[in-house]
């Protein structure tokens, strides 16, 4: 290959491959345009952002792995834990779960600078509320009785306590 072939088809590799991989994707997926630098306020959203998507996360996974290990079900009504689930996470707060999933499609707000997705959080908090209070806490209360109750009681349904709730011991 002569030299001034080989310079050539390098020149239009460093355009093609990584002018496309690291510039052209970026432009379009970021929209950016020259001149456009991250206020510290963007910055801040994003890390908070972030923080709450990978918190949410794994208290979601938590939340679930408690469903089928110490519940011996799942989140779904047709297949219910047949234990009450009050270890974990669940020491701590009645609805995990829930607020976890809130705590992701927050920090997504924040991640991506998305007020819709403000307003989405608002009408899916609005929606849990209701099937918490409306459903799951007669059905539970139905299903577990005094246990549930005492849980309730004791537990706080969206507000997470500090120190966790400790199970009487039925013994005494």
């Amino acid at each position: 290959m002569r030299r001034s072939t080989a310079a050539a088809g390098t020149a239009v590799f460093l355009v093609v491959v990584p002018g496309t991989v690291a510039g052209l994707v970026p432009w379009l997926l970021t929209e950016w345009r020259p001149g456009h630098w991250a206020s510290a306020v963007q910055v801040t959203g994003e890390v908070i952002g972030s923080a709450l998507v990978a918190a949410g996360a794994a208290v979601l996974l938590h939340a679930f792995a408690k469903f089928a290990l110490d519940g011996l079900g799942t989140p779904a009504p047709p297949a219910a834990p047949t234990h009450l689930v009050v270890s974990g996470v669940y020491r701590h707060v009645r609805n995990p779960m829930y607020l976890a999933v809130l705590a992701v499609i927050l920090g997504q707000a924040l991640l991506l600078g998305r007020a819709v997705l403000l307003g989405y959080a608002i009408g899916v908090a609005v929606a849990f509320w209701s099937f918490a209070r409306w459903y799951e806490q007669p059905a539970l209360t139905r299903r577990f009785g005094e246990e549930f109750e005492q849980y309730r009681r004791s537990v706080p349904g969206w507000w997470p306590r500090l120190r966790p709730w400790r199970q009487p011991d039925p013994r005494g």
